[in-house]
């Protein structure tokens, strides 16, 4: 959590930058999401998930709360992945964050475009990319720190 929070307070600051006026709480919780037509990749991989599974329609009220659950869950299932691989090193480092988070970054570059919900990576121009990039190496670094913080506070590796 502390990682997906880092990441999105980093997007958030930029966004204010960028003369974006929405109050934290309303921005983090996408209060403009109101359908299926405005709603991010994230939504709509969840989207596709329920419909597929489970051969439930969501209605477009739902797309905001898919949207939230989908970004949060993602994010923490990659902090869990990460929290595995780092407790099997012998030394985890916070600067291994970097490494995940650039993983994580690239994953959806990957992952995204063949589900049509991102454009190839090499249609997207630098600044895009580098913005992108720096928010997943936020995350990264949060997520490494916290699990450095935690394992260190438990008196190190069992």
């Amino acid at each position: 959590m502390v990682g997906t929070l880092a990441m999105d307070l980093w997007l958030y600051a930029q966004y204010r930058r960028e003369h974006g006026d929405e109050p934290f709480a309303e921005w983090e919780f996408s209060s403009d999401v109101t359908d299926w037509d405005k709603a991010p990749a994230p939504a709509q991989v969840g989207r596709r998930i329920i419909d597929g599974l489970f051969e439930r329609t969501l209605p477009d009220s739902r797309a905001r709360l898919t949207n939230n659950v989908m970004h949060w869950g993602y994010s923490l299932s990659g902090a869990v992945v990460y929290a595995m691989v780092a407790a099997s090193l012998r030394k985890p480092r916070t600067g291994y964050g970097l490494i995940f988070g650039a993983g994580m970054w690239a994953f959806s570059y990957v992952i995204l475009p063949p589900m049509r919900l991102y454009k190839p990576i090499t249609e997207y121009d630098a600044k895009t990319l580098g913005k992108d990039l720096a928010a997943h190496l936020v995350y990264g670094l949060g997520t490494a720190a916290a699990f450095t913080l935690l394992l260190s506070r438990r008196g190190g590796r069992r």
